[in-house]
């Protein structure tokens, strides 16, 4: 084989593994690119940090929120949500008050509009009312989201969150996928 020819070889070699490379970091970019908009826009895996939410979620449980259900529908009473509480911390939290009700806590329990809510989470006597000792009324686009596990929980009931506003409700939870023992729907 002449020189030129093992050149002319040589080159197409490097130019098929070059177009090979060139293709595979495309398909990864474009993998990369799909992964983020779907985590950014429908799903989104997040793990559970904290008791808030025992004996319904466990620390360091992993579940799947829908990020696209709350752009058409509102949050329902006892949806499982999340929310931002700071720039890298979010909560998760159940709905338990809806837009325009009156809340309150008397005697360690929950009152909406005057009638005791009739639930099967936050079992417990809550011992600490916080801002809802005296009543408050929702808003038009506000939530009142409270923890399962009622008196080792910080949320609604709470000066520093208070009320949710829809548009910080970022998604609600849809499944619990870790541990796989314990994969549920919610």
């Amino acid at each position: 084989m002449s020189d030129n020819k093992k050149q002319m070889r040589g080159k197409k070699l490097f130019l098929n593994g070059l177009k090979q490379m060139l293709s595979l970091f495309f398909c990864l970019m474009v993998a990369y690119g799909t992964a983020h908009f779907i985590t950014d826009f429908f799903l989104q895996p997040i793990r559970v940090e904290g008791v808030s939410m025992e004996k319904t979620l466990y620390h360091n449980d992993v579940l799947l929120i829908n990020k696209f259900t709350y752009r058409f529908q509102n949050p329902e009473r006892f949806d499982v949500v999340i929310f931002p509480y700071s720039m890298k911390e979010y909560y998760v939290k159940r709905v338990i008050g809806l837009p325009g009700e009156t809340i309150q806590i008397k005697a360690g329990s929950i009152y909406i509009d005057g009638k005791q809510l009739l639930e099967n989470y936050g079992m417990d006597n809550i011992l600490d009312a916080g801002i809802l000792a005296n009543s408050i009324t929702l808003g038009k686009d506000e939530y009142f989201l409270m923890g399962d596990n009622r008196n080792h929980s910080t949320d609604s009931r709470s000066q520093l969150i208070g009320p949710v506003k829809k548009d910080k409700i970022e998604g609600k939870v849809i499944t619990r996928i870790y541990p796989f023992a314990q994969m549920r729907l919610f």
